[in-house]
């Protein structure tokens, strides 16, 4: 856990576009074509209700955080008190300064007890998930923990990977099929290049392959994002999806609505679900996003603005493309390549042509400078979930074994299949419901109940949830678990069909 540096800190609109540009990523790619599937009506009601539960769990984490920092500065001060003990020559704690005696026994405390207690609950440190789990659970609850997180970020890297191979497959094969219209879906056994046998499907895979090869070595290392890299991608994940925006606009003025999804469609609900949560998670990055804001006094109703807007947002880019487009690739930008509005449009303008080139390779540039910051935090999460931080291990299991082990699974995983919206389905129905609704859910329960009987009742957590009675936690837990069980007969059934 570190303390936020002064230089480091930034105001909270500043904190506010990170987390925009946190939450807004891979997962709002895939939502158009599960949207399409869903209906727009049962579509539109599932974002909205989706965004409002996640934006309660992250004012769980957020709480959770401040309940972190109390703990740490309670154990401080206890500490100091154990050292003055033994300086003046005390034979032991007092009775007063045991763990079950609340630092504030009761509401009635006087003011200046408040007064000096009350930054108990300030988020001055940067207390990351992993440490909150510590804290707050058990071993075995911080080993699930660990597990959740670790099968979520191997999911991540799945997308990550099955993502840019696809756009780059798309753009660099040309053969089209005879009568090829642009609402046509190639199949993979299509061959990639006139006069070769060269399928689709080999072109993803030796793309895969070279992505995989030329950014896992650097899970070896340790590497850091700097704020010029977050810049970059920034700017160009909101220029590619205002332009998608625009583009989908422009053609419906133009052409009129060309796609026809249904009103409701139950079956498309699993699928939309998992993208869902996908494109609304932040949680596990917030610690580190939200430590650095100055100021922190309004922070629960700005992040209730920033939902509000992603989801709004989320709305946008759906509702324009389910109806722009008469059929949808599970990666939306694929939507808008050269092979598919250069088809459509039959547009000569160079300028054109390069703004559908980078469309269409978007997720290379965006995703690559993410691939190994997540790779090499799915290390360290498998580092902790599996060596115990006491004993001495041999340097070739954490130099050799965890970073294959990081990179491996998501490779084999992205080589079997394509198809971005099972990545995305399962990965944010199980692993992303677990991070999403799940953990924040029992860090908030468990916090509450061991702040309550360390630091006591006399001090009001100032950045508390407002979701505080216990029904939410209740709520909470057996939506998250009715979703995973409807997903999983879904998924059974859809197999069993198949």
């Amino acid at each position: 856990m570190l303390e936020q540096n002064v230089d480091d800190q930034y105001s909270t609109w500043v904190g506010l576009v990170y987390i925009f540009n946190l939450i807004v990523g891979t997962g709002a790619l895939t939502l158009p074509a599960v949207f399409s599937r869903a209906g727009w009506a049962l579509g539109l009601s599932v974002i909205i209700v989706l965004a409002f539960i996640s934006f309660i769990t992250v004012t769980f984490v957020i709480e959770a955080m401040a309940s972190a920092n109390a703990i740490v500065a309670w154990r401080h001060i206890r500490q100091g008190k154990r050292i003055l003990q033994l300086t003046c020559g005390e034979s032991g704690p007092s009775n007063s300064d045991s763990e079950d005696t609340p630092l504030v026994p009761s509401v009635t405390s006087s003011p200046d007890n408040l007064d000096t207690t009350y930054r108990y609950y300030d988020i001055n440190d940067k207390i990351e998930m992993g440490q909150m789990a510590s804290i707050f659970f058990n071993r075995f609850g911080t080993t699930l923990f660990y597990l959740c997180f670790a099968v979520y970020l191997y999911g991540d890297l799945s997308i990550y990977g099955a993502a840019v191979a696809k756009s780059l497959a798309d753009v660099a094969c040309t053969h089209l099929p005879k009568n090829f219209t642009c609402n046509d879906t190639i199949p993979d056994t299509e061959i990639c290049w006139e006069d070769t046998n060269f399928r689709r499907l080999d072109a993803y895979r030796i793309f895969l392959t070279m992505f995989v090869s030329f950014l896992g070595p650097f899970v070896f290392f340790n590497v850091q994002k700097t704020k010029y890299l977050q810049l970059l991608t920034s700017i160009l994940r909101w220029l590619a999806f205002t332009t998608m925006i625009i583009y989908a606009l422009k053609s419906l003025i133009v052409y009129g609505p060309r796609g026809n999804p249904p009103v409701a469609n139950i079956a498309g609900v699993p699928s939309l679900f998992g993208a869902c949560v996908y494109s609304f998670m932040c949680h596990h990055s917030l610690p580190a996003l939200v430590a650095p804001i100055a100021n922190k006094s309004k922070l629960n109703r700005f992040l209730a603005l920033d939902y509000t807007l992603i989801a709004v947002f989320y709305l946008l880019l759906a509702l324009t493309g389910i109806f722009a487009f008469q059929r949808l690739d599970d990666l939306y930008t694929l939507d808008f390549g050269p092979r598919g509005l250069s088809d459509c449009s039959k547009s000569d303008n160079i300028f054109m042509l390069l703004l559908e080139y980078f469309l269409a390779l978007f997720p290379v540039f965006t995703l690559s400078t993410s691939f190994p910051i997540i790779a090499i935090t799915l290390r360290n999460n498998l580092q902790s979930l599996f060596l115990k931080e006491d004993q001495v291990y041999n340097s070739c299991l954490q130099k050799l074994v965890f970073p294959i082990l990081a990179i491996l699974p998501p490779y084999l995983i992205a080589i079997t299949t394509k198809d971005l919206s099972i990545l995305v389905g399962i990965t944010g129905s199980y692993a992303g419901a677990g991070i999403q609704y799940l953990i924040p859910t029992f860090l908030v329960y468990y916090a509450r109940k061991k702040t309550n009987k360390i630091i006591g009742l006399g001090i009001v957590n100032k950045f508390a949830s407002p979701f505080s009675n216990r029904c939410w936690i209740t709520f909470v837990v057996a939506w998250a678990i009715t979703c995973m069980i409807l997903v999983s007969v879904n998924f059974i059934q859809m197999h069993l069909q198949s």
